[in-house]
C-alpha cells in the first residue's frame, strides 16, 4: 500500500488556468439526492441487533414520502437532480426510477445498497459489483451512469481503476476541491467532480445536530462566497441530500428557501454531475497535470 496519495498530484488553486462555464456562468450548481435502499436484516455493519426497526423505518421514510416531497421542491426551481443511486432501488422501489426518468434526471452509481460497502472486497469481487451496478442502472434508466459515489464514500485501493474500466467517467468520493481534477487510473480516464461533506444533510443534522434554518444559512453562505470568488475562475457547488432527512416537512421548507436564494442569481449553471464532467473533459482536462 502506498504511503502517500498517488491518485492525483498536488495542484494549488492559484496556479490553475481560469475555468469558464457555459454561457459565462460563474458557479456550476448540482444537487445530489442519495436515493438508497437498506436491507431489513442488516441495515449496516454496525447493527447491534436485527431487525433495527427504528433505524430501518427512519430511512424507509425517504423512499415512501421524502423523495416525493423533494421532487416537488426541485421541480419548483427547475432543477434536474443527479441521483446517487443504489442499484437495489431499481428492484424494490421502481416507481422512483420511473419518476426520475420522466424528469430527465442524471444518475450516478452508488453501490448495490447502502447496507453493502466496497471496503473489504477483493479486486474480482469489486469489479463484479461495479459492473453489476452499471448494468442495472443502464437497464432501468436507459443509460449507464457516468458517475459514481461510493456507499459511505468508501473505496478500496482498486476502486478508481475499476470505475474507469467499467466506463464511469467521474467519481464524487474525493471531497478535496471546488473544481474538477483528473484522477490517475491504470487505463482510460477518470476525474473527480466536487461533492461535499460540509453541504451534506447527514453530517449537518445527524452528527452536528444543527437545525434546518442553520443548514439553510450554511448553504447560502457557501454559495455567496463561491459566487464572489468565481468572478476570477469558475467553481462547483454540490448540495448532497438524503430524502429520509431533507424530505421531512420542517426541513423541506428550508431547502426550498435555499434553492430560491441560489436560483435567483444570474450566471449560475443549474446542471448535473454528468454535464460538469463532459464540459471539463472537453475544455480543461488536457491542461491539467496527471
Amino acid at each position: 500500500m502506498p504511503a502517500d496519495n498517488e491518485r492525483y498530484p498536488y495542484w494549488p488553486l492559484p496556479e490553475r488556468p481560469a475555468i469558464k462555464w457555459p454561457n459565462d456562468a460563474r458557479v456550476a450548481f448540482w444537487v445530489i439526492p442519495n436515493v438508497e435502499h437498506f436491507r431489513f436484516d442488516r441495515l449496516n455493519s454496525n447493527m447491534a441487533f436485527s431487525p433495527d426497526v427504528y433505524e430501518y423505518a427512519m430511512r424507509d421514510y425517504g423512499s415512501r414520502v421524502g423523495i416525493w416531497r423533494m421532487m416537488d421542491v426541485l421541480d419548483k426551481h427547475n432543477l434536474r437532480a443527479t441521483v446517487a443511486l443504489n442499484a437495489d432501488v431499481c428492484k424494490f422501489e421502481p416507481q422512483i426510477i420511473k419518476a426520475g426518468v420522466e424528469r430527465n434526471w442524471d444518475w450516478m452509481g452508488h453501490g448495490i445498497s447502502n447496507s453493502e460497502r466496497l471496503v473489504g472486497l477483493d479486486e474480482a469481487e469489486e469489479r463484479k459489483l461495479i459492473q453489476s451496478v452499471v448494468a442495472t442502472i443502464k437497464e432501468n434508466t436507459g443509460a449507464p451512469p457516468s458517475g459514481w459515489l461510493g456507499p459511505g464514500l468508501g473505496e478500496t485501493q482498486n476502486t478508481p481503476d475499476l470505475l474507469a474500466e467499467a466506463g464511469v467517467t467521474y467519481v464524487a468520493d474525493w471531497v478535496a476541491d471546488d473544481q474538477p481534477f483528473p484522477m490517475r487510473v491504470k487505463s482510460g480516464r477518470l476525474i473527480s467532480v466536487p461533492y461535499s461533506q460540509e453541504l451534506n444533510d447527514i453530517p449537518v443534522f445527524m452528527r452536528k445536530g444543527l437545525t434546518p434554518e442553520q443548514f439553510h444559512q450554511i448553504v447560502c453562505d457557501q454559495f455567496d462566497v463561491l459566487y464572489e470568488e468565481s468572478a476570477q475562475s469558475g467553481r462547483v457547488m454540490a448540495l448532497a441530500l438524503h430524502p429520509f432527512l431533507s424530505g421531512h416537512p420542517f426541513r423541506s421548507k428550508w431547502l426550498d428557501r435555499s434553492l430560491q436564494h441560489i436560483t435567483s442569481h444570474e450566471k449560475v449553471w443549474l446542471t448535473t454531475g454528468g454535464e460538469i464532467a463532459r464540459w471539463y473533459y472537453e475544455h480543461y482536462y488536457d491542461q491539467a497535470p496527471k
